[in-house]
């Protein structure tokens, strides 16, 4: 009688699974579970996804990302296909998934605050330069490259991500350049180099802090280049001004509420009628970003939305001067990188175990899925202190 109770709860569940995967018929994909093979959708099936093990209920009405991105990592969940293409599939129809903002509060709101962001940071960055080593390139860019041709490596294309902001910064010998959240600080070093700027960067993180100072020694950059391990929140307090300042995918991690905060900062440390450069990625509206990023890979981590970013310019009194998109950059980047995490899974596999490899996994390639259907883009947003009239009348670079 048991044996018979838990067949029929089994086929209820299995029912229930299925009728839930309904919702997303646009493609046509099998679905493999207890033995038994299903179809959802018309046509040819492109990809299937295997059920080791179900998906509780709750679990995927509570968060349909959050559930099916666990169930992946575990190895629950496995897909037999391309991987990109299965999550090109459903993030296209990410407008029917499920999501209990209320049950997902801790996820969702988490604290914004100076010491709690810190540590948020860390959190990621913080995994071991010789992590990022074995899958990013040599300028160890951890951001949008800028493909100028089709036959560009990712480290010429990073290089030429640094150039153009370079350029678009319009940087004269003897300028002052700070980059807030300087990562590894190779923005710095190549306007040192190619400008002879006197450049500044800040960074929470420890690790690409240490990786920075080496790097600064090595090109004999030490009058030039000065990287130091604080918030941006607290350089107003050393008294500096600047002549440029630049900001590559730090605001993602500003968070909403310290949006106005962080383009105030910005308007007070930069002299009057200076550029700025805002690299970010962005989002269509405003709101959280999904909590399966937020909880796995960027705790607290928030899209602006192009209008709001803005909005908020403005109210700093910033004067927009142009706007550019480099979404299909920021695709083809994150293929590069996902294919480098392919050849390295072993690797890290031994590092850090296969649950944290298959999290990368969806990582890198939801990400260049993302970006490949427009579910999210990267905008560089070009503004000044002010008005500037001393700029050419048309672009520069």
């Amino acid at each position: 009688m048991k044996g018979v109770f838990l067949m029929h709860f089994q086929k209820l569940m299995d029912n229930f699974f299925l009728h839930y995967l309904e919702h997303f018929d646009k493609h046509c994909f099998n679905v493999e579970m207890h033995d038994e093979t299903y179809t959802i959708g018309q046509g040819e099936p492109e990809f299937t996804v295997v059920i080791h093990k179900d998906v509780p209920k709750k679990e995927l009405l509570e968060s349909t990302e959050l559930a099916l991105g666990e169930a992946y990592m575990r190895g629950d969940i496995e897909i037999k296909g391309d991987l990109f293409h299965m999550l090109c599939t459903f993030l296209e129809q990410a407008d029917r998934f499920s999501l209990d903002r209320k049950g997902l509060r801790s996820i969702l709101y988490m604290s914004e605050k100076k010491k709690d962001q810190a540590k948020e940071v860390s959190s990621h960055y913080d995994l071991g330069n010789e992590f990022y080593k074995l899958w990013l390139d040599p300028t160890m860019s951890y951001s949008c490259a800028y493909f100028k041709h089709d036959t560009d490596t990712l480290e010429q294309a990073q290089r030429n991500k640094v150039d153009y902001i370079l350029e678009k910064l319009y940087l004269k010998q003897g300028m002052s350049l700070l980059d807030i959240g300087c990562g590894w600080g190779f923005l710095l070093i190549e306007a040192a180099k190619k400008y002879g700027v006197k450049g500044y960067g800040c960074t929470l993180s420890k690790e690409q802090w240490k990786k920075s100072q080496e790097r600064i020694k090595a090109e004999g950059l030490e009058d030039l280049v000065t990287i130091d391990l604080i918030d941006y929140r607290d350089l107003e307090d050393k008294g500096l001004k600047f002549d440029r300042i630049v900001s590559v995918g730090m605001m993602e991690h500003v968070g909403r509420s310290n949006y106005a905060t962080y383009m105030e900062t910005a308007n007070h440390l930069l002299k009057e009628g200076g550029i700025f450069l805002l690299h970010t990625i962005t989002g269509h509206d405003e709101v959280v970003s999904e909590p399966w990023i937020r909880k796995y890979i960027f705790p607290g981590g928030t899209l602006p939305s192009l209008r709001e970013l803005i909005s908020h310019a403005y109210d700093a009194d910033f004067r927009v001067i142009d706007v550019e998109s480099l979404r299909r950059h920021y695709y083809k980047t994150l293929r590069c990188w996902y294919k480098n995490f392919l050849a390295v899974h072993d690797k890290v596999a031994g590092w850090k175990g296969d649950e944290f490899v298959r999290m990368w996994d969806l990582y890198l390639c939801g990400c260049a899925a993302a970006f490949y259907i427009g579910y999210i883009d990267i905008h560089q947003v070009l503004m000044t202190k002010g008005n500037n009239n001393e700029l050419p009348m048309t672009r520069w670079y």
